[in-house]
């Protein structure tokens, strides 16, 4: 997990629990587990410590569908290859904004829409956002809008986006050359 998966929130210090960091942390148990499973360690601390595993990967995935009901079947829906771009837009809409690991999957997948990604270039992750910016998918107009953010460097990834349109890639590299010029000032 990247520093920038955890969503800071206005009280100090507090982070928001999406599914980024929740999958996270059951993916990382699993592993455990089955580090645990190949240790030579007397029988019934094996299996109290299976136990503990166990019930803390079974809470984490609780976690994963009360933000988001059958958050497993969802992610595996996405990540097939049958995946169709109806279907991924389906899924995008009905997300809990909080579902940061499936709607991250979705703005990164070969079929979704540009409707679909238009809608993802507004989500408040930074990530969803990148993955939009460089989509070969993307429409022109999001690539506009996502251009004018100024707190992200996605104008930078539109810049080198084929579906940018030429005007806007031409003022986009020019920044990025005075930028590459400003800097080798220094």
């Amino acid at each position: 997990m990247r520093r920038s998966d955890l969503v800071q929130t206005k009280d100090k210090g507090t982070t928001m629990r999406t599914t980024q960091i929740v999958f996270g942390e059951r993916q990382h148990l699993l592993r455990v587990l089955d580090s645990l499973e190949s240790t030579d360690l007397p029988h019934n601390r094996l299996q109290q410590e299976r136990r503990v595993l166990e019930e803390l990967i079974h809470a984490r995935t609780r976690e994963l569908n009360q933000i988001n009901s059958s958050w497993d079947e969802k992610v595996g829906l996405v990540l097939s290859a049958e995946a169709k771009s109806e279907m991924l837009d389906k899924l995008a809409k009905e997300a809990p904004k909080t579902d940061y690991y499936l709607l991250r999957l979705i703005s990164e997948h070969p079929k979704v829409s540009a409707r679909t990604l238009g809608r993802l270039a507004k989500h408040p992750y930074a990530a969803i956002r990148e993955n939009v910016a460089r989509h070969p998918n993307a429409d022109a107009a999001t690539l506009a809008w996502l251009s004018r953010d100024r707190s992200q460097p996605l104008w930078y990834l539109v810049a080198f986006n084929p579906n940018t349109p030429a005007a806007l890639r031409r003022k986009l590299q020019e920044r990025l050359r005075k930028l590459g010029q400003s800097q080798s000032t220094k």
